[in-house]
């Protein structure tokens, strides 16, 4: 089973217009992740952005709301593909297996996808873990990502999310373990993402053994 890419295409037979707006969107974020990552985040400006890839802002605006949904739009984008992933694991699965192996699905599809979507990955990471500015915006984003799959996870188990804590539960653990693989591999400047996949895929693994073992 697998997910779709982080960024497809637009549907077979779809026109010249939704074809067009999605190389725009991406050169946006391509101009504007080499612009981050050469002078600094906070030194960028929309502005700048746009002259990269001679548009305006006008265009800018069509698609992001602010200079760090770049960042976190494109992440936004991986978290929504792990949220599919897990609404089509085998109903069997218990749930943070589920997770596993839906985090697992995504970042196998990064890994084996195109140059340029496991280079956007990569270099979208490097500039979050550069950028104290961007934490506030990442925080908000995990809030959202965490919800989402606690909301499924509640309806893959026939519980009411809002009177049972087990789903959010599975999920924070889930979620922290990711994040403290990802932490690691910017602190060791790994950004391969074959490498950083198996980082997660260990780290996950080690996450439910200890809950094995400890509790």
């Amino acid at each position: 089973m697998t997910a779709e890419p982080l960024h497809p295409g637009p549907p077979a037979g779809s026109g010249l217009r939704e074809r067009k707006k999605q190389r725009t969107r991406m050169a946006l974020i391509d101009a504007a992740l080499a612009l981050f990552l050469d002078q600094g985040y906070d030194a960028t400006t929309i502005d700048e952005i746009v002259a990269a890839v001679q548009m305006s802002q006008r265009t800018f605006f069509r698609y992001f709301a602010t200079k760090e949904d770049v960042v976190t739009g494109f992440l936004a984008d991986f978290d929504r593909a792990v949220a599919d992933a897990l609404a089509v694991r085998p109903p069997e699965e218990r749930p943070f297996t589920a997770l596993f192996e839906a985090l697992r699905v995504v970042l196998r599809t990064v890994a084996e996808g195109s140059p340029e979507d496991a280079d956007r990955f990569r270099r979208v990471r490097q500039v979050i873990e550069a950028n104290p500015a961007l934490v506030a915006a990442q925080m908000a984003r995990y809030s959202a990502s965490e919800k989402r799959l606690a909301a499924e996870i509640a309806r893959r188990e026939g519980v009411d999310p809002e009177a049972d804590l087990r789903p959010q539960v599975i999920v924070a653990f889930h979620a922290s373990a990711a994040r403290v693989a990802f932490e690691d591999c910017a602190r060791r400047d790994v950004w391969d993402v074959d490498e950083v996949a198996s980082r997660v895929d260990d780290a996950i693994a080690l996450v439910r053994g200890t809950m094995t073992d400890w509790f």
